[in-house]
């Protein structure tokens, strides 16, 4: 049988609860954790704020100092 992801809880007496699917027979298993992150409140404005700067910077016309006339193509040999 191959590997399956399930969704649990951990519960204040460090107890593991989970649901298992029928499919999988009663005995011993491996359980590996993977905790979930959850971010706070300041990277997710940080975020946000890099994002609204970059779209500003990215938005202002006075950065457009390049056009399609400028350069030379590169043709691959």
């Amino acid at each position: 049988m191959g590997t399956i992801s399930i969704a649990g809880h951990v519960n204040e007496k460090h107890q593991l609860l989970a649901v298992v699917p029928e499919s999988i027979p009663a005995g011993p298993v491996t359980v590996l954790l993977l905790p979930v992150v959850q971010e706070d409140d300041a990277g997710g404005a940080w975020m946000t704020g890099v994002a609204q700067a970059w779209a500003d910077d990215l938005g202002d016309v006075r950065q457009d100092i390049y056009s399609l006339a400028d350069g030379e193509a590169v043709h691959e040999s």
